[in-house]
């Protein structure tokens, strides 16, 4: 009888998290097309699955290597970056910011357990900032998407924005701010309390059952996740190919100089897209109007500013710090798009 009366919930649970996957939205944009322009329907499903298909190898790439650095361990890596000279650690920090496969999850009680074991807010900083930008999965599905000339320049900006963010909170700090800044902070304990230094990468992970197991694992939860974002944002940029008027994409973020920098900056910083939905839609609206640079900009600040950074960032750390993360990220996206537009 028990069991009877539960039932329902938990089919009901189900059922509502069904509703909110992208499948269950790509379903629903599908539908809505059939109905209210049948005739565009097949050429959004073929532009759509062509652009899905053609970045399907980097997909296979990015999650096999993805499953690999979760299987050896590879993590711990990151944590020896934070050991020995403050400019040191943060040259280390910005560079393997850019590597780390680290889910939203795990950089909480990463940078917390940093932060609280005494390593240089500079150092934690320069990998906060350039973190979210760039991963090896992200690379390849920007090099699929919009080429490698963007994907490099995204990497280049990645590090270069962490080496800039860390050595100016370097310098600030030596100025007598940010002396205690954290928060409060409890680790939720999903993913461990940071970074454990002691641990060594196991390369032949398929000698241990246990490392296999989470091999295989990683390889169909990440394969899943990358393939439903990927097949929602083809469908949105055959969306925005088909619906929106060129010319409007081109008077808001079109033409030359600064403004569509930073206007597509401004833009980005609220408008959050994950780092595997911005490239198929930049894709597109790059095809509309929009310059390489404001591209770049809004990109970057996209990943910077996100709600899930921002929120992780506010719940660690202190007001004044997270004013300057969010002033380095948006500035550091400006700066990005000029630079990348100029080359």
């Amino acid at each position: 009888m028990a069991e009877l009366t539960q039932s329902p919930k938990v089919a009901g649970k189900t059922l509502l998290e069904l509703i909110k996957t992208p499948w269950a939205l790509i379903i629903v944009i599908l539908a809505l097309v059939a109905v209210l322009d049948p005739g565009n329907w097949t050429e959004i499903v073929i532009f759509a699955g062509k652009a899905l298909a053609h970045t399907g190898q980097y997909i296979l790439f990015a999650v096999l290597l993805l499953s690999y650095l979760k299987a050896t361990g590879a993590e711990v890596m990151v944590a020896r970056a934070f050991e020995g000279r403050e400019t040191r650690m943060i040259f280390l920090a910005a560079l393997f910011g850019g590597l780390a496969p680290f889910c939203s999850c795990e950089v909480i009680p990463f940078i917390a357990g940093l932060l609280a074991l005494g390593a240089p807010l500079s150092a934690v900083m320069a990998f906060w900032l350039s973190s979210p930008l760039i991963d090896p999965p992200t690379l390849l599905i920007t090099a699929g998407a919009l080429g490698w000339p963007f994907a490099i320049g995204k990497a280049v900006a990645a590090v270069a924005l962490g080496l800039f963010g860390g050595f100016a909170v370097r310098a600030l700090t030596r100025g007598g701010a940010f002396a205690e800044p954290l928060r409060e902070y409890k680790p939720a304990g999903c993913c461990g309390c940071g970074p454990k230094q002691d641990d060594k990468p196991v390369w032949t992970f398929w000698q241990e059952p246990e490392r296999r197991v989470r091999f295989r694992a990683e390889f169909v939860q990440n394969g899943l996740f990358l393939l439903k974002w990927l097949a929602l944002a083809y469908v949105l940029e055959a969306l925005l190919v088909s619906y929106v008027p060129a010319d409007l994409i081109a008077r808001a973020v079109g033409g030359e100089g600064v403004l569509p920098i930073i206007v597509a900056a401004l833009v980005g910083m609220p408008a959050y897209l994950n780092s595997y939905v911005a490239p198929p839609l930049l894709a597109g609206l790059m095809e509309q109007g929009m310059t390489a640079g404001a591209a770049m900009a809004f990109m970057v600040a996209g990943a910077v500013s996100s709600i899930p950074a921002m929120a992780a960032v506010w719940s660690l750390v202190k007001p004044r710090v997270f004013a300057t993360y969010l002033g380095l990220g948006v500035g550091g996206a400006i700066v990005t798009g000029i630079l990348f537009q100029m080359v």
